[in-house]
Parts: structure tokens; sequence; C-alpha cells
């Protein structure tokens, strides 16, 4: 589970938009470019190179 607080400052960093919570997948997912950032123990893991690619 991934804070309020820190979706609220959170920003994709290829696009650097806003980015939004998937509980379901546990994944971060910028809301513009699509890409999904995994997160492990609580903590978003926002690397490019650890992002998957969306359809958007």
């Amino acid at each position: 589970m991934v804070k309020e607080e820190l979706l609220k400052i959170l920003a994709c960093p290829v696009c650097k938009d806003k980015v939004e919570y998937d509980k379901k997948k546990n994944e971060i997912v910028c809301t513009v470019c699509g890409r999904r950032y995994p997160v492990e123990d609580g903590i978003p893991i926002m690397l490019v190179e650890r992002a998957e690619k969306g359809d958007s």
C-alpha cells in the first residue's frame, strides 16, 4: 500500500506528470504515458529501467 501523501508528491520520471496507485497490481501508473512502476515493500521503485511501458 502506498500512502496518499506520497502519491501527491510523486511524478513520472519520464514525462513528469501525475501518477496513481493500482492496488490490484501493486504498481504506480503514470496518468499520461502509462508507464507502470513496481512497488516493493510499500516503496515505489520509480526507476525508468524498472518501468513497464504503457499503452498510451
